[in-house]
């Protein structure tokens, strides 16, 4: 990763670009290193926001959907941030859903990719094997369509994270906390512009998720993207980076 990161009391982000904001939220294993091709390619025509998301931090009685939802509010106050356009992958969609559907007069626009908030097969619905760096790695691998893009890096990262018991409780309360929150009534209210970009070979939340989204957000659209599963955005960046500009060039308009 090439950028800085800020700190300001309870927040760490990154924020590059001048323009509307494409505020970012990551996954439940996710990493700011993981948007590293959105931000070079936006940061021209975007304030390009990514928060880290206090997952493994916060206290057990606050680590779900409801305190995540609670810690973005309070991070967009602070940064008082206007019009924005969410990009969330995984659980960071699914608190971004969460957001908008509680201030659509202050979301421009939506991006999904590989968003839960439907269904969605996690690891943390079971707690997480400690001190096994192969189930690690295969879990790892196993959200990407070519195993190789699971970098030793990456492995190693999430294996420092799931040796922590602390960490690995909040992994599973948040991770209940999502697969209970099934947002399938609520979604049908947001009516602002919607991209959904899924890989075709998503295991997580595989293509049909997709296909959900599509039916019951009515100003949406759906774009697949063949030999990709469940981070598009790491996994196919270029592809991600067409489909996305192609999308804000209308919003934008």
């Amino acid at each position: 990763m090439n950028y800085s990161v800020q700190q300001e009391g309870e927040f760490r982000y990154i924020d590059e670009g001048q323009g509307d904001t494409l505020l970012i939220l990551h996954g439940l294993f996710g990493a700011l290193s993981n948007f590293d091709d959105v931000i070079e390619g936006f940061k021209h025509r975007c304030r390009v926001v990514i928060p880290v998301m206090p997952i493994y931090e916060m206290p057990m009685r606050t680590a779900s959907l409801e305190g995540l939802q609670a810690f973005i509010e309070r991070f967009v106050a602070l940064k008082q941030l206007k019009d924005v356009m969410i990009l969330g992958n995984s659980l960071g969609g699914h608190v971004g859903l969460l957001y908008t559907l509680a201030h659509q007069d202050n979301v421009k626009a939506l991006v999904l990719t590989g968003s839960s908030g439907l269904f969605e097969n996690t690891m943390g619905g079971s707690f997480p094997k400690r001190g096994s760096y192969e189930y690690i790695q295969e879990r790892v691998a196993y959200t990407f369509y070519d195993p190789a893009t699971a970098s030793k890096e990456l492995i190693d990262e999430v294996f420092e994270i799931t040796s922590s018991i602390p960490k690995c409780m909040n992994i599973v309360q948040i991770a209940k906390s999502a697969q209970r929150t099934n947002m399938a009534k609520e979604i049908p209210s947001i009516k602002i512009p919607t991209c959904l970009i899924w890989g075709l070979n998503d295991t997580i939340t595989p293509p049909a998720v997709g296909f959900e989204f599509n039916r019951l957000i009515q100003n949406s659209e759906l774009f697949f993207i063949d030999k990709c599963c469940h981070a598009p955005m790491m996994e196919r960046p270029e592809r991600f980076n067409v489909l996305l500009e192609k999308f804000l060039d209308k919003i934008q308009a």
